[in-house]
């Protein structure tokens, strides 16, 4: 049985070798809305009488492509494509910074401007970055598990489980590093219970579109892998599984 499943997961995975044009837009948006949200998160907005980053309106949305990436594609996809996301932001904040320190124009007076909007501290940069790789490896890899303990039923409880785990773990490390010792200890608790729950809603009320779209890829694609003896090591970058 073992060595079928090995079997399975190998013809899976070669199914999956040919890139296809669904995979590469899945790809950007996941990357996209990565992005967008570092990059307008640094605006603070109030909803239902709560001070949250702008990034949240499009944030969740990482995560729900995340799950479909795992779903569709299985977990070594999505961990090429999570450590993709990190070095495509890595590179979008070293373009930002390189654009701070290049002296202006003598006639431009948006400096202060830029600074104030696109400067990034390095302990928020740190905070973002560990968050970002903690939260969405541990949603892809219950993502995996789940459908396997399921036998691929009851999406909804893959979605909805992976991203209350994922989600509470990059709020709960973002918070702690990028605000640890400047607020107090139920400031800090409230921070991360506030984004998590938001977060986690979000996704919930999110969920009926995840079905359309993993359906709708799955027959697009042919595919629906299973991650029968993949490795789930985030840190593994050669092969497939």
């Amino acid at each position: 049985m073992e060595k079928m499943s090995e079997l399975m997961q190998e013809n899976e995975n070669k199914s999956v070798s040919m890139v296809s044009s669904w995979f590469v837009m899945v790809v950007a948006i996941f990357i996209t809305t990565l992005i967008a949200a570092n990059i307008t998160s640094v605006k603070l907005i109030g909803l239902w009488g709560l001070a949250l980053p702008a990034g949240v309106v499009i944030f969740p949305v990482s995560y729900i492509t995340g799950d479909v990436l795992t779903e569709v594609y299985g977990y070594a996809r999505a961990r090429k494509v999570i450590w993709l996301g990190f070095f495509c932001n890595l590179l979008t904040v070293v373009v930002i910074w390189l654009g701070q320190i290049i002296p202006p124009v003598a006639f431009w007076d948006g400096q202060a401007a830029y600074e104030r909007i696109l400067g990034y501290a390095p302990r928020l940069l740190c905070a973002s970055f560990l968050a970002y790789l903690a939260g969405e490896f541990v949603n892809a890899y219950i993502m995996a598990k789940m459908k396997i303990a399921t036998k691929g039923r009851w999406l909804w409880t893959r979605t909805i489980s992976s991203t209350l785990v994922g989600q509470g773990v990059d709020s709960l490390v973002f918070i702690a590093i990028a605000f640890a010792g400047s607020l107090p200890i139920g400031a800090l608790g409230l921070a991360i219970i506030t984004q998590w729950l938001v977060k986690t809603v979000y996704e919930a009320v999110a969920t009926p579109i995840t079905y359309k779209v993993v359906g709708f890829l799955k027959r697009q694609e042919g595919l629906d892998v299973y991650d029968h003896g993949t490795r789930f090591n985030p840190l593994l970058f050669r092969g497939e599984a």
